[in-house]
């Protein structure tokens, strides 16, 4: 039996199981959003799930994908960067990657309740800056979601930082030592033979970071304006509205933001073969 063969009977069980919880929740949600599943009456085949929230969908969507693209876009690059001084750095790396381990540890919602009273027009901040409470940029709960993109960017940079240097190993000293003793720059090591070795790390861990951004609703109900919400803080509000018959929009809702995860998923997995990440 191929390793190849014998890891993927290893990791069946596991599969299997995500996939029957994941796919009956999957069909649950959209018969819910399509009345077939109602929590009173009889059910009744219809859109009237996603026609009741079609106004609100949009916006929705909006704010929910820049929030993540901002946030995925922003916890790539520090954790390659820190990833880089990681790999090239002999001392200190210690005390880097145990502040990266520290930050994943934090609980987002306490992030997120520490960025609100950091940034917030009465914050600590404003206080040590000096500036007028009055002339303070509405980075919490402003038009755009700048507490929540700076919360999950500096929580999943350390992530992705400790991703890529678990993928890149030991291949990368030996290839960087070949790469300097052919006469190429420090610059030319990173774009040559650490960038090369680290996209496929970098490509899977930015989609989970926008997958998960995506579904996020602790961060983006404490420091995201109150409309238009992103897709996770309607969803959730109208599932626990106290108007029962709102739950099918309350569906519909979730399966706009599942199409929107599978469809970036679908984008990114044929890159990610080609970078030759099952390798």
């Amino acid at each position: 039996m191929t390793g190849r063969g014998s890891g993927a009977r290893l990791v069946t069980p596991a599969v299997v199981l995500v996939v029957a919880v994941t796919g009956t929740a999957l069909v649950a949600v959209l018969a819910t959003s399509l009345g077939l599943l109602p929590l009173v009456g009889r059910p009744r085949l219809s859109v009237d799930g996603f026609s009741g929230v079609a106004g609100d969908l949009r916006g929705a969507a909006q704010e929910s994908l820049v929030t993540a693209v901002a946030a995925t876009v922003l916890a790539a690059i520090i954790g390659l960067t820190i990833a880089t001084i990681v790999v090239r750095a002999g001392r200190g790396v210690r005390l880097v990657i145990g502040c990266a381990v520290v930050a994943l540890t934090v609980p987002h919602l306490v992030g997120a309740a520490a960025t609100g009273l950091l940034l917030s027009d009465v914050g600590l901040a404003q206080r040590w800056s000096g500036v007028p409470a009055s002339s303070w940029p509405d980075l919490v709960g402003g038009r755009w979601p700048w507490a929540t993109v700076l919360e999950l960017a500096w929580k999943e940079s350390a992530f992705v930082a400790l991703v890529v240097v678990a993928s890149i190993g030991r291949p990368y000293a030996q290839l960087r030592e070949a790469a300097a003793v052919l006469g190429a720059t420090p610059r030319a090591q990173w774009q040559r033979v650490l960038l090369p070795l680290a996209a496929p790390a970098l490509t899977a861990s930015s989609l989970i970071v926008f997958l998960y951004s995506l579904g996020t609703y602790e961060v983006a109900r404490l420091l995201g304006r109150a409309y238009p919400e992103p897709l996770p803080v309607m969803a959730y509000r109208l599932f626990t509205d106290i108007d029962v018959t709102a739950r099918p929009q309350a569906a519909a809702t979730a399966v706009v933001a599942t199409v929107v995860a599978l469809t970036a998923t679908g984008i990114t997995l044929p890159i990610l073969r080609r970078l030759g990440a099952e390798r």
